[in-house]
């Protein structure tokens, strides 16, 4: 009976892999005491990519929050409490014993096409950027 079992665990660890999941928390969006200019988005010793000034952020209540978060098990669906405070980490499911990464949240902006009303939805990022409409083939400068 325990060689079944034993069977049966093999076969789950064959699954395809690597697992991760995105944390739902993000730090909030921060300005560069420099030149204004949108910060990236973690925590730590960071540079702003527009000026190069060097700066040590920390938000005690993302990581609070991240250390409290509930995400799901990418594997067997699981509920878990991730309980570090960093992103991005590494995390073991208690029940399949699943390793996994948690990402950092990515945030987004919604912005309007200026040719066609449509919604995008794009990756917030420092600086200026030039952007093409995937339904109209507008191109228009983006700052964020």
């Amino acid at each position: 009976m325990s060689e079944d079992t034993e069977a049966d665990s093999e076969d789950d660890d064959t699954e395809e892999g690597p697992w991760s999941a995105e944390s739902k928390i993000a730090p909030p969006p921060l300005s560069c005491p420099k030149c204004d200019g949108l910060l990236p988005s973690i925590l730590g010793e960071l540079s702003c990519v527009l000026c190069g000034a060097r700066m040590k952020i920390d938000h005690e209540v993302t990581r609070r929050d991240w250390e409290g978060e509930k995400l799901g098990c990418p594997k067997c669906n699981k509920l878990l409490v991730v309980g570090i405070g960093e992103r991005p980490t590494n995390v073991r499911c208690g029940s399949c014993l699943c390793d996994f990464e948690v990402k950092a949240n990515v945030p987004k902006s919604e912005i309007q096409c200026p040719g066609c009303e449509r919604r995008l939805r794009l990756r917030t990022r420092p600086g200026t950027r030039n952007v093409t409409c995937p339904a109209c083939d507008t191109g228009f400068e983006m700052t964020g």
